[in-house]
């Protein structure tokens, strides 16, 4: 039975906190004690015309919001919310929201037909609800009856909303077809009414994946596309952008069937890009983008010389569209906004036609060059900065794709150009200049080019400039310090004793901390781009500069106190603090783990007390991206000390157990699962005390529910870390870990025909997998307790063969899989033999994996097919 709501619903509006407040608690304690007559209360304030416009659509929101959350598991407990209620409650419901469509009030029906949406995302796909579609179609009228044409726009709104929130396979095909008929009658230039029109346009970009069929059909496919193209020409802006981004939706979902059409949105494009207001403009050329990205894909995934005969054709519209495209974007270049660099979130013409430039480059590669540089020679030196900063722009824009071969002789003509332009007038100028050095280093820089662009003789000269420019205007400053990221990494070679940078170490050091210590260093990323960049100056840095990386502990330890001794902040410096703490802890990071791998390992420890002592009291701050930084860096921090690490672990394991049951932030839990294998490589045996608690807590994380599934892979990996480190001791758990393992590898053996997102994660848990026994079977090796585990070999080796009997095996997961065959018997010894007898798989398993082309395969089989022989004939 509904109540009386409104004033309660007003009231949780009003600008007296108070009032408000109580309102608030109201409503939230009739849903709790009552959702079924909450639910038909808010529905019937809703689809009543007689109440206030501010009490309906609030209610429609909170309607919503008690169907929908971005959290997936409070989404979950919503959607069982729904589904337990009474049939009649629901009906009672629905039948109010298909009422409030015909509303006159355009508020309550955009929200009507949100909430419709998501009943049918929950009821859809389980088989109820089945006359929704046809409801929905008869309030279009028909040749008899004219509908009004408010109720057609809410209709269209409605059927676009349910489009994208269900499956493409939870409609049938005569449902689709009904849907397609409506919508696009609805885009038809005869229909008179513009909202309408508009709705049915955006109702378009949604239904299109569920029109594989339509699209396979000539016919109906031509009538789709005209109907589209004739849109991109209606009188009303919003209408053009609309049709422009279904243009934009058909060209990534079938591009195969798009020849036909080309020449034709070609010219509808351009007229949009040269003549339309931005928005519009902005989309026809993001069509181009889109069309780049398939082609890129299909030339990636299955090589470049694919035909439109082939099964995955690649029809090169963006080669044959060349000629004219690129004069097309290159002209979009000049269309700057004075203040485009100060408006982060900027996205103007310029930039579209830039990106698309790039991708553009991407596509056709070398056959690129030749249509831009004449733009380039003619503009970069002109008195107009939009001519100097479209021609540097362009430049920059063309770099990722054609061949070295080609470039680097324009390059090395340019560069003197280019750097003495860091000094140009121009803001802008000066900002896409960096950018565009940057990109040279990216692509044109680095131990496998034939012709090295950065000499000994410009080298100098170069990192002058750079370190000059740090200093200019943080949009600037913060391009240059991606230009000194890429310059840095461009000299990473783990074996080199010297590198160029060596001799000018400590002035880029001190030069990247005094840009990130600067006032304006929050602006345009400036402080997290230097920090960035100093780590990767110091990743890259060669043996002989140890000293200087070690002498840096010291300074950031000290920036990392201050933060630490700063009090009473305001919620902005609290967040700006946490972020700076975050910084600095990813930066000792770094520092430890480049100091680890070389002669000065042991340099760490006079300062790896101060360092904890740190980390402990940045864990105190509680904040989740900072925890993040810290538990890493901790990680380090243990692989260089080694068994010293050990000294930390009563303090330390409070935040440890913490971190393993911080399921809200998923990724905080990963990343102290594998700190967890960090410390037990460093620790070894001495890690046994505290597994009791680490294992308790492991075991809970993948009983839980909560947990997002990305993290349970390197739990299974952290048993094999633990195994490996205690050895026999590992006993304990067996009972509870091996269970979930069996599990698992069941549950893995599942995803049989699943979408690729799934085949990724099945194959990260089958590592997972694999590494746990790996590390089990290593850690009971020449232990007298290693029959303990003759009980579950049986099944690890069904787990072995059910991996090896798929066809295209992941190599990663074939490779930890042979392994773990290997070191089942070298673990079980005789104890083995009898079982892989039964299990005349291996034999097929480790011959296929020595005809591996991988190295790493073909290695590992030669081990186990050794260790297997010596255990069967035995």
């Amino acid at each position: 039975m509904a109540l009386e709501v409104t004033q309660i619903l007003l009231n949780a509006q009003s600008v007296d906190g108070s009032v408000r407040k109580l309102a608030e608690e109201n409503l939230k304690q009739f849903q709790e004690q009552n959702l079924p007559a909450f639910l038909i209360s808010l529905s019937s304030e809703l689809a009543n015309n007689d109440k206030p416009v501010d009490s309906r659509k609030l209610a429609g929101l909170i309607l919503k919001n008690t169907l929908d959350a971005k959290e997936p598991r409070r989404k979950a407990l919503l959607v069982q919310g729904w589904i337990a209620l009474d049939g009649t409650v629901k009906s009672q419901i629905k039948g109010c929201l298909l009422q409030t469509l015909s509303s006159p009030v355009s508020d309550a029906r955009s929200t009507s037909a949100q909430v419709i949406a998501k009943i049918a995302g929950i009821e859809l796909p389980q088989g109820h609800w089945p006359e929704l579609i046809k409801v929905l179609l008869l309030n279009m009228g028909s040749p008899q009856i004219e509908s009004p044409a408010h109720l057609k726009q809410a209709t269209l709104e409605t059927l676009g909303y349910v489009c994208e929130e269900v499956a493409a396979d939870v409609l049938a095909q005569d449902q689709v077809n009904s849907i397609l008929t409506a919508v696009v009658q609805g885009m038809n230039s005869s229909e008179g009414n513009s909202d309408v029109r508009y709705a049915a346009t955006r109702a378009l970009s949604n239904a299109l994946n569920f029109a594989q069929t339509n699209f396979d059909n000539e016919v109906e496919r031509n009538y789709i596309m005209e109907v589209v193209c004739e849109a991109t020409l209606s009188p009303e802006r919003r209408i053009r952008q609309a049709a422009f981004e279904c243009l934009v939706q058909i060209s990534s979902t079938y591009y195969d069937k798009l020849a036909s059409y080309m020449q034709h949105i070609f010219s509808i494009t351009a007229k949009a890009v040269k003549t339309d207001e931005e928005p519009v403009a902005l989309q026809a050329i993001e069509f181009w983008s889109s069309i780049c990205d398939e082609e890129i894909d299909i030339q990636e995934e299955y090589g470049g010389d694919l035909s439109g005969d082939s099964d995955f054709p690649c029809f090169y519209f963006i080669k044959q569209a060349l000629p004219a495209l690129v004069p097309m974007l290159l002209e979009t270049l000049l269309k700057q906004e004075e203040d485009q660099d100060q408006d982060e979130g900027a996205w103007n013409l310029s930039m579209a036609g830039g990106t698309c430039l790039g991708l553009v480059a991407k596509t056709v590669g070398d056959d690129i060059v030749p249509l831009v540089m004449p733009f380039v020679e003619e503009n970069i030196s002109k008195p107009d900065w939009r001519r100097r900063e479209a021609a540097t722009y362009a430049f920059g824009s063309i770099l990722e794709g054609p061949s070295p071969d080609k470039l680097t002789p324009l390059v090395n003509v340019a560069l003197n150009f280019i750097l003495s332009a860091m000094k140009d007038q121009n803001s802008h100028v000066k900002d896409t200049t960096a950018w565009t050095l940057g990109r040279i280093f990216e692509f044109l820089h680095g131990p496998m080019m034939e012709a090295p662009i950065i000499t000994q003789s410009n080298f100098q000269h170069i990192l002058s400039v750079l370190i000059e420019s740090l200093k200019d205007v943080p949009n600037v400053s913060e391009k240059v310090c991606g230009a000194l990221y890429f310059l840095a990494q461009g000299y990473e070679d783990g074996e080199a004793i010297s590198s160029p940078l060596s001799p000018f170490l400590q002035n880029i050091i001190q030069a990247l901390l005094d840009t990130a210590d600067r006032d304006d260093g929050n602006e345009s990323r400036l402080r997290a781009s230097a920090y960035e960049t100093l780590n990767e100056v110091v990743r890259c840095s060669t043996e002989e500069t140890s000293p200087i990386i070690m002498q840096l502990i010291p300074v950031i330890m000290r920036k990392l106190n201050d933060t630490l001794e700063t009090q009473k902040l305001s919620s902005d410096g609290k967040e700006k603090q946490s972020e700076l703490q975050g910084l600095l802890c990813g930066c000792l990071q770094v520092i430890i783990q480049k100091l680890s791998a070389s002669e000065s390992k042991y340099g760490i420890l006079q300062y790896a007390d101060q360092m904890m002592n740190l980390f402990l009291r940045v864990f105190a701050c509680r904040s989740a991206t900072v925890h993040e930084e810290a538990m890493l860096a901790i990680g380090a921090l243990a692989y260089a000390t080694g068994v010293e690490f050990g000294k930390y672990m009563q303090e330390f394991y409070r935040y440890l157990e913490m971190g393993l049951q911080n399921f809200e932030e998923y990724q905080v839990c990963a990343i102290t699962v594998g700190v967890v294998g960090d410390i037990c490589r460093a620790l070894d045996d001495k890690v046994l005390p505290f597994c009791d608690g680490i294992m308790t807590q492991l075991l809970k994380d993948l009983s839980s529910n909560q947990l997002h599934r990305s993290v349970k892979p390197p739990i299974f990996s952290c048993f094999g870390d633990i195994a490996l480190a205690i050895g026999g001791h590992f006993e304990k758990y067996l009972m509870y870990a091996m269970p979930m393992l069996q599990g698992a590898a069941e549950l893995s053996a599942q995803s049989v025909g699943a979408d690729d997102e799934m085949i990724e994660y099945t194959n990260q848990l089958r590592n997972g997998i694999l590494e746990a026994y790996s590390g089990i079977f290593q850690g009971f090796k020449n232990s007298p307790k290693a029959e303990l585990l003759i009980p579950y070999a049986g099944h690890i080796l069904q787990f072995l063969e059910s991996i090896y009997q798929e066809k295209d095996m992941d190599e990663q997961v074939t490779k930890a899989a042979v392994g773990v065959l290997g070191d089942l018997a070298d673990t079980l010894g005789p104890n083995a033999a009898p079982l892989l007898r039964q299990s005349a798989f291996y034999k097929d398993f480790v011959d296929e994996c020595l005809s591996s082309s991988d190295q790493l395969i073909k290695e590992t089989a030669e081990w186990v097919q050794m260790t297997v022989h010596r255990v069967v004939s035995s």
